[in-house]
């Protein structure tokens, strides 16, 4: 029997509401599997999931997020040959060194976790007899357009996401979605709790448009926008709420030093006054 693979909403492996699905090949040409190809409601639906996680997540602290990434790294680690198999389908070149790095990189920003807001907080200097403090908190919902490079790719823009807690809503990279969902898996069989991030299969074309829109999309990454003329539609479509919009310029290169751009990418600066003591 042909094995068609879910989405991940909410903590969940629901089918597509619209009762979809599309054949998913290897590099050869070969049928793989079946991936559910996600509908507008579905997209909704992860919204409405993301949103609900917010609160819980954002309001976790930064060493337990930190905590939880590095609990993923360690299962996404135990699971190397399942990743490199599907990698490896998907024409990937050295897969188990791919998978390696992607281990790598959820280490590495983990190790953020509890030190992004010591390096872009600060103590303001102000002229009156008040404290000024700005520290960083997480924008909200992110919409993320995974890049076609499906497990480092896929890593390297979930991660620091969630880990400045924020939630969020992927599109899984549509030539190959297999490791998203493996790595959907992994996330739920985590510490990671339901809704923080939730994965969809399917048209990029078809659901980005509808999450650039969505009222209740705090940010949107567009990096695995590849057509120049759906990623200008999805940035007007944002403009309606005023939200964050990351859109790289070029090809990214997934085994360069990542830096912490992605990282402040989808931060808020709340500054607070406060009288001193007399």
């Amino acid at each position: 029997m042909r094995k068609t693979y879910k989405l991940y909403i909410g903590g969940a492996f629901p089918r597509s509401e619209s009762g979809r699905s599309y054949a998913v090949t290897s590099s050869r040409g070969d049928f793989l599997a079946n991936a559910s190809k996600a509908s507008r409601k579905d997209a909704r639906d992860a919204v409405s999931a993301a949103r609900k996680a917010f609160g819980g997540w954002s309001g976790a602290t930064a060493y337990n997020r930190g905590q939880i990434l590095y609990r993923v790294a360690e299962m996404l680690e135990g699971r190397r040959a399942q990743f490199a198999a599907e990698l490896a389908e998907a024409g990937t070149a050295d897969p188990g060194r791919i998978v390696d790095a992607a281990v790598d990189r959820l280490v590495w920003y983990a190790g953020w976790s509890d030190k992004i807001a010591a390096v872009v907080g600060s103590a303001n200097p102000v002229a009156g007899p008040y404290f000024n403090i700005s520290s960083p908190e997480p924008t909200g919902v992110v919409a993320v357009v995974a890049p076609d490079e499906p497990l480092l790719g896929l890593v390297s823009v979930v991660a620091p996401v969630i880990v400045t807690g924020n939630t969020c809503v992927v599109i899984a990279s549509e030539r190959a979605p297999l490791p998203s969902i493996t790595l959907a898996e992994v996330l739920a069989t985590s510490d990671l709790p339901g809704g923080v991030v939730n994965i969809l299969t399917g048209s990029v074309r078809e659901i980005a448009p509808w999450l650039a829109g969505h009222m209740d999309v705090n940010a949107i990454d567009l990096t695995g926008v590849a057509d120049g003329g759906l990623a200008v539609a999805c940035e007007e479509a944002a403009a309606e709420n005023l939200k964050r919009v990351l859109r790289p310029a070029g090809a990214t290169d997934w085994s360069a030093d990542p830096g912490t751009g992605r990282l402040t990418a989808f931060l808020e600066t709340k500054t607070v006054w406060h009288p001193t003591a007399v």
